[in-house]
């Protein structure tokens, strides 16, 4: 399921668009080689013949106890499917929630989707709002690790119930038709908001929650989700959303992806994180404060010695020593790259001394590069290939635990999915956003990045931000930047001020 880190993309765990713009022509290579890899089994996980499939079992629910923020709570924990039907009545598809309640209490409930498009939830579910995680993200972690379960005293149970999402083609979730139709169905932009907007209309019906106030959270692509989710729900399925989180967000994957003569955007956009990383690697504290000059020169100093263009040495030679020094990397390798650092070479380059590569989605968590002498990195990015314990831990959970007996297997990542998936890049989930804003004043925004993080970068969410109209009065979109990378969660400091920040988000019961 591990793919070369050279072309590590945002369609793999959390994973969003944005990061194979970033990776360019190799991630798309390691996209198709993907395929291969998961083989037959992940394109089965899309779609089998119905006859093949033994039926899911009805919803299974047991309770379960978590001390959270200091306090006991008791809460029930549901695991069961949202059946898709056509016109006809004909099962198209059947999507597997995990479900956190506390009974007897008037509640909001949030809905959370993670991206790819083909990761499951388990990231967001088992690293950082549900009421029990696995302890990930860190150097050191192996694909070996332990699975087990601790209390979560960061979940966010104890302020709202939780529904956790898995997409058709990954966890247990899976089409029912062909695989034209599956395409046609659940494998586009569009069609995904389409039938994941079903599933959430559904779910609230058939758990009488339809008045509940209601939430939505999505990771990475799940960042490109949430947006056209709330605006899909409000406008055409009639189910109002009081508040959207987006973590580590694919907001303008063409941005990241320009690779033209002229665009310094992806460039621009990419050197903070750069920079913060290295500044954290020399125990420097990282805040607004502290990478404030970093953002000013990205946005001004750089771009005007970037389009001054290499013709023009004395641009060159301010754009390659600045570049050195945010970045702590060799003058004279940056100088060779007249000052332009992609991200592979800022990973590879920054460890070179130690034999050591930083992962895509949080530069400081590392791995030894097995091929230190070879000119391309060709490695397994350290983060991704620690995955498996997620994988047995919400296998165990679901199965063993809950006793939501499945002989299928839980797709953490479907490359497959992710391959044949049809992205929209043309257009910004920031045009559904603007449009949500507008119709409700009260809904409340909040975007969230690690520092570290190169796949979707915290930068391009500041940047967007800074266009967005102020919608009747400032401050109505918030972005947070916590210590960490693409799951900057997984460091308990960043995630206990992440829960702060968002409880504070979620208004009072009326």
């Amino acid at each position: 399921m591990m793919r070369s880190i050279a072309g590590v993309s945002c369609a793999v765990v959390l994973l969003a668009l944005c990061a194979s713009s970033v990776a360019g022509a190799a991630a798309a290579a390691a996209n198709a080689a993907a395929g291969d890899t998961t083989g037959k089994s992940a394109k089965e996980a899309v779609a089998k013949p119905d006859q093949d499939l033994e039926p899911f079992p009805a919803a299974k629910s047991i309770h379960q106890a978590a001390v959270i923020a200091g306090k006991r709570l008791d809460y029930v924990v549901t695991v069961g499917s949202v059946t898709l039907k056509d016109a006809a009545g004909k099962t198209t598809g059947e999507v597997v929630y995990t479900a956190y309640t506390v009974p007897g209490a008037t509640r909001p409930v949030t809905f959370s989707f993670n991206g790819g498009p083909g990761a499951a939830s388990v990231y967001l579910n088992l690293g950082a709002l549900g009421p029990k995680k696995i302890e990930f993200g860190r150097d050191g972690d192996t694909a070996s690790g332990s699975a087990s379960l601790h209390d979560n005293p960061n979940s966010w149970l104890g302020f709202t119930d939780l529904v956790f999402i898995d997409p058709i083609g990954t966890g247990f979730s899976r089409s029912r038709v062909d695989e034209e139709q599956t395409k046609k169905n659940f494998l586009t932009a569009e069609a995904d908001i389409h039938y994941l907007s079903e599933v959430v209309y559904d779910w609230l019906v058939q758990n009488n929650r339809m008045t509940s106030r209601k939430y939505l959270i999505g990771e990475s692509y799940g960042g490109y989700r949430v947006p056209r989710l709330a605006a899909h729900l409000q406008t055409e399925i009639g189910v109002g959303i009081s508040g959207i989180t987006m973590v580590s967000p694919a907001l303008d994957p063409p941005a990241l992806g320009a690779k033209d003569a002229l665009s310094p955007l992806r460039w621009a956009i990419n050197l903070p994180s750069m920079a913060a990383g290295y500044y954290e690697r020399q125990g420097k504290p990282l805040d607004d404060a502290s990478m404030a000059a970093v953002e000013l020169y990205s946005r001004t100093e750089f771009v005007t010695d970037f389009l001054a263009g290499r013709s023009d040495k004395a641009a060159t030679d301010r754009l390659v020593t600045k570049v050195a020094a945010l970045t702590g990397l060799d003058p004279g390798f940056v100088r060779k790259l007249d000052g332009r650092v992609d991200v592979m070479s800022y990973l590879r380059e920054s460890r070179r001394a130690e034999g050591r590569i930083g992962s895509f989605y949080d530069s400081n968590v590392t791995a030894f590069d097995p091929f230190p002498a070879s000119a391309e990195p060709d490695s397994l990015d350290p983060i991704l290939a620690s995955s498996a314990p997620f994988e047995e831990a919400i296998t165990q959970f679901v199965v063993g635990e809950v006793g939501w007996k499945v002989t299928a297997r839980y797709y953490t990542n479907n490359f497959d999915l992710s391959r044949k998936f049809d992205r929209d890049d043309k257009d910004s989930p920031v045009t559904d956003l603007r449009k949500a804003m507008a119709v409700d004043p009260n809904m409340a925004v909040t975007i969230v990045n690690g520092w570290n993080d190169l796949a979707c970068p915290y930068f391009a969410s500041r940047l967007v931000l800074a266009q967005l109209p102020d919608f009747g009065g400032s401050g109505r979109a918030k972005l947070h930047v916590y210590p960490g990378g693409h799951m900057f969660y997984a460091r308990p400091e960043s995630a206990a001020a992440f829960r702060r920040d968002i409880k504070s988000t979620y208004s009072p019961a009326p």
